[in-house]
């Protein structure tokens, strides 16, 4: 899964427990009609890539459930990131062979 969004904060990189796990958090806003304000968060040696981008963001979904002692049942998510880049890169790439519309390497006969 992929969004499109501006950066509007990078946070610090956070080392968290004793054992070095690292994060780090991007908050981006959406476009369109209703833009959504987004933080997401990248782990471990992810946290190293968040500079200068308007960004399309490769996210994964996390989702579970927990019960309280009381037999309350609360839902947790989060959003993880796991691949960043730069929107105006992706405009910049040119089209494969198989994609520009001179191609005639097809046999269909229409």
């Amino acid at each position: 899964m992929e969004i499109k969004g501006t950066i509007k904060k990078i946070g610090t990189t956070e080392t968290v427990g004793n054992n070095g796990f690292q994060k780090r958090q991007v908050i981006i806003e959406t476009g369109g009609n209703y833009p959504e304000t987004l933080a997401i968060e990248f782990v471990q040696d992810k946290t190293a890539i968040l500079d200068n981008y308007n960004v399309v963001i490769g996210i994964n979904l996390r989702g579970r459930e927990w019960t309280k002692p009381e037999g309350e049942v609360k839902y947790f998510n989060s959003i993880q990131g796991w691949r960043i880049t730069n929107d105006a890169e992706i405009m910049r790439t040119p089209p494969t062979e198989m994609q520009k519309p001179d191609d005639q390497s097809n046999d269909l006969p229409f």
